[in-house]
Parts: C-alpha cells; structure tokens; sequence
C-alpha cells in the first residue's frame, strides 16, 4: 500500500518480498525510506507531462545498469552499453512514467540492488523485479504532488 496523504493506493512490491538487506538480483524491494531523485517518460509519449518535477524523456539508447563491477553500477547509461544493463525503452507500458529512487545511488554499495524506480505497474498489480509500481491511473494521480526529495517509505 503506498499512502499519500489521506489516500492509500495499492501497490505492487517485488517478488522476493521486502528486505532490509537487499542484494542485486534478488528481486526484493527495500525496507526503506527513498527519496526521489528523478524521473523519466517514454520520449513518444503524447500525453503531456503533468509531474511535480520535470520528466527526462527516454528513447531508445537509454539505460541502467546493473552490472556491481562496473563502474556505472546503479547510473543512467547510453546504449549500446557493454556491461549488463536494463533498457529504459521497453515493449511494455511499465517505464511510461518512472521515478527514479534514492536506493544505493547516494552513497553506492556494489551489489547493494539497483534500478529501484516508482514506476507503472502491470495490470493486476502482480510483483516487480524489487521496484514500487502503482496502476497507470493512481500514478498519474500522484504525479503532480511527487517532487525532488518526495519520500517513498516501505515499510
């Protein structure tokens, strides 16, 4: 459940369920309190952006990656990009508004996770891969009130 407020939104958490001591790869999301530290939009997206904070938009050579060992672990990367990476541009509509969240970027641990974004969920809410995701309809609801420093608790 993420609550904003006096409003509670359902929520889907990852698939390895919450964890306090989160590892790359395993899936859960964080027990934690993460800022917001920015966000994204498909860059072909015809709704106009109607975010607290301003939204970069992503094409096609936009990614993250997720490789511990690399030097740009847990950093926006362009692609193509040797080391492993997630694609910011997918087939689905998941990353069509997404908020990029202050977990193992501030201070990085290598293999601390990566990627942890407030982002579009897939109908029915099933688990992510360790992100915050709500329905298209309650995330664009909140998107005005979302600003640099929003905090988003798991808890």
């Amino acid at each position: 459940m993420v609550r904003f407020g006096p409003l509670s939104f359902r929520a889907a958490l990852g698939r390895g369920g919450i964890t306090m001591v989160k590892r790359e790869g395993d899936g859960a999301t964080p027990r934690a309190a993460m800022a917001v530290i920015s966000g994204f939009r498909r860059a072909r997206m015809l709704t106009p952006d109607q975010s607290g904070i301003p939204l970069k938009r992503v094409g096609a050579r936009d990614g993250w990656c997720d490789a511990p060992a690399h030097a740009a672990y847990n950093r926006h990367v362009r692609l193509p990009f040797a080391a492993s990476h997630e694609t910011l541009t997918r087939d689905d509509v998941l990353y069509d508004f997404g908020f990029v969240l202050d977990w193992n970027i501030g201070s990085r641990r290598r293999g601390g996770g990566s990627a942890i974004f407030l982002h579009v969920a897939k109908p029915g809410l099933p688990p992510t891969q360790g992100c915050v995701a709500l329905s298209r309809r309650d995330l664009q609801r909140l998107m005005p009130f979302i600003r640099c420093g929003t905090v988003i608790r798991v808890v």
